[in-house]
């Protein structure tokens, strides 16, 4: 029991030490330039729903995304979304095409796992996710990134 003891105040001393890491708690977004033109309502909802808080400058930050270690990944996942995949840069040219990112979501590697867990209009049922491709598709086709 001693032992437990133990172990739990030095998870509480580390959880409060790692709290003055500054890294994880800026939590502004940037303006957005120029949102991709969506085919559909419907479709910016559902990109919205799965997409759209590590793909857009449209970030939602609970509050659990100022704690460390949460803030740390966090921070991460916003950082490479929003550089692979950016729907409120559209006037760049973007790191991903339609073909990857049709492929991740058909193998539902997107939203990841961590995110739908916390989020639960991001799980996509089969027929939002075919809605959600087909959308893109048209969307991406009307108005391609980039210059």
């Amino acid at each position: 029991m001693r032992l437990f003891f133990r172990l739990f105040l030095l998870l509480v001393v580390v959880g409060l030490v790692i709290q003055v890491v500054p890294y994880g708690r800026d939590h502004e977004n940037p303006k957005t330039v120029q949102e991709i033109k969506w085919n559909t309502p419907a479709t910016r909802t559902l990109a919205s729903n799965g997409c759209m808080d590590c793909h857009s400058n449209l970030t939602t930050w609970p509050w659990y995304t100022s704690i460390a270690p949460v803030s740390w990944l966090t921070s991460r996942d916003v950082e490479e979304g929003r550089a692979k995949l950016n729907f409120s840069e559209w006037q760049q040219a973007q790191e991903v095409d339609l073909q990857e990112v049709i492929d991740v979501i058909r193998e539902k590697e997107m939203p990841p796992l961590q995110y739908r867990a916390m989020h639960s209009e991001a799980r996509l049922t089969a027929t939002e996710r075919q809605q959600l491709e087909a959308g893109l598709v048209a969307s991406w086709k009307a108005d391609p990134p980039g210059p």
